[in-house]
Formats: structure tokens, C-alpha cells, sequence
């Protein structure tokens, strides 16, 4: 029994010194690896500094260890913080339909559409989903230049680093100022001026744009109205027509609209409504 416990330490011993060769030599390797992707001698390191040297920031920022790679990150040093352009970032895109809504044609181009179907009296026909996406395209076409304006001159010198943030809102505001001014009346201007009590002297250049937004959006509904009831004269005619010949005929009972909606719809279709009606929306913005 001594004998048999003698052996198993023996071996236990010849295990552990075998195990701690294989480590060293293991060891050897991976410094001679390591050491291989080093310029220079060996035994020498290609440190600028020793560890612990650095007494200002600038000198931890060239601070460099090894010459694979080094990254040196200031956050943006003299800009906004990165935690508030990624909340300003998201901002936008949460207020982006507001943008689209109050900014541009479409509030005039919606309201028409729909006081045409309205006219129609055809009632869900077309759906508002069409409505939207109709008015959604002539947005898109009508504001082109000023989109790709704001696009040329204030996103890509921001992306290329050539103007600040402030510098690129304000720039990029500019087209859509000269849009909206060109649509909006005088006096709408005027009635916030006066409201805010601000003096105005009749240039854009001193209209904030707290008040050049609302008197924008108060000319486009004023507009869109307007044409509205242009649209309407015709239709009503139909209905007044409709209406005298079935109380003509002593039929009293029928409601006039379910009579006069057919009509609507051809003379509709006969002159081709709603490329004249587009057509006018899309040009009244240009002249």
C-alpha cells in the first residue's frame, strides 16, 4: 500500500513539472509573436511616452501606445454635445409631418381636394387615403426647388463640415421663407406684427418666423376656400337644376342629390376635372 501511494505521488509530481515546461515554452511563442508585429528591435518598444508622462490633456490625446492604430474622439469639440444633436435629430423627425403640414402646399392642395369631392357629393369616392397620397405627390412636385434649395445649400455643407449646425438651420430656412412670403398677403403679416406689437417695414428679412408660419397657413387657408367655391358653382347649379325639374313633376319625395350626383360625374369626366383642377393648383403657386 506504501508502495502504490509513493508511485501516485511520483506521478503527480512528473505531471506538475511537465505542465509548468509546456506553459513557459507556450509563453516564448506567444512573446515572439507579439514581438514580430513590432517595428524596431525587440527588445526596444515604439512608445512616444512612458506610461504615467502625460500632464495635460493634450499630451494623453498623443498619448500612443503602439503604432497599430490610435483614435483620438473630442466629441465635438466647439459643437453641440452628441447626446443633444441625437435628441434635436429626433425632435425632427417626431415634428416632420407637423413641418410638412404648415411649411409647405399642402394645406391648399388637401382642403381643394376635398371640397371637390365634397362638390361631387360622391362622398368616400376617392378614399382619403387617395386624397392624401395625391396631395402628398403635388407636394412633392411643387416643392421641389425649395427642397432641393434647403438640400444644395445648408444638408450638404453640414455633412461636408463646412458650416455649423445654427449656420445650416438658418440657411436651410431661407427657401422656405421666399416660399411662404410669395404666398402670403399683407395683411396677414400685418395682423401679427400688430398682435406681437413688432414693427415691420415690409421686408422679409425682419419677419420672425413665429409670425411668418401662422400668416402663411392663415393666406393658404383663405386661398384654398376660395377655390373651393369655385369649385362648388357649378355643381350647384346642377343640383338647382335637378331640384326645379322634380318639383316640375311633383316629385317631392325623391331627394334632389341622388338625381344630380350622375350628372356631377359626367360633367365631371366631360371636362376633364381633375387635371384642370391640378392644373391649377399647381400653377397658381407660380404665378
Amino acid at each position: 500500500m506504501k508502495k502504490f501511494l509513493r508511485m501516485i505521488c511520483l506521478l503527480f509530481l512528473a505531471g506538475i513539472l511537465f505542465i509548468g515546461l509546456k506553459s513557459s515554452s507556450y509563453a516564448s511563442r506567444l512573446t515572439n509573436t507579439v514581438d514580430s508585429h513590432l517595428t524596431g528591435e525587440t527588445e526596444s518598444r515604439t512608445n512616444i511616452e512612458d506610461a504615467g508622462t502625460a500632464e495635460t490633456p493634450e499630451d494623453l490625446k498623443e498619448l500612443n501606445i503602439s503604432n497599430d492604430l490610435t483614435i483620438t474622439y473630442n466629441d465635438g469639440n466647439g459643437q453641440l454635445s452628441g447626446s443633444l444633436r441625437i435628441l434635436l435629430t429626433l425632435t425632427l423627425i417626431a415634428i416632420a409631418p407637423l413641418l410638412l403640414l404648415m411649411l409647405t402646399c399642402y394645406t391648399r392642395v388637401i382642403i381643394v381636394l376635398h371640397f371637390t369631392r365634397a362638390a361631387l357629393n360622391t362622398n368616400t369616392a376617392p378614399p382619403n387615403q387617395v386624397l392624401i397620397g395625391i396631395a402628398l405627390f403635388v407636394t412633392f412636385f411643387i416643392m421641389n426647388p425649395t427642397f432641393s434649395r434647403a438640400y444644395n445649400e445648408a444638408i450638404l455643407p453640414l455633412d461636408r463640415g463646412e458650416i455649423t449646425q445654427e449656420e445650416a438651420f438658418k440657411i436651410g430656412m431661407e427657401p422656405f421663407r421666399d416660399f411662404m412670403y410669395g404666398q402670403t398677403q399683407t395683411k396677414d403679416v400685418e395682423l401679427f406684427m400688430k398682435i406681437s406689437e413688432t414693427e415691420w417695414d415690409g421686408a422679409l428679412e425682419n419677419i420672425p418666423n413665429n409670425i411668418l408660419i401662422p400668416a402663411f397657413v392663415i393666406s393658404e387657408l383663405r386661398t384654398a376656400f376660395i377655390i373651393g367655391f369655385v369649385i362648388y358653382i357649378p355643381f350647384i347649379v346642377i343640383d338647382m337644376i335637378v331640384a326645379s325639374v322634380l318639383m316640375s313633376m311633383g316629385m317631392m319625395m325623391l331627394p334632389p342629390t341622388t338625381i344630380s350626383m350622375p350628372f356631377k360625374i359626367l360633367l365631371f369626366v366631360l371636362a376633364d376635372g381633375w387635371s384642370l383642377i391640378i392644373g391649377s393648383l399647381v400653377t397658381s403657386f407660380y404665378h
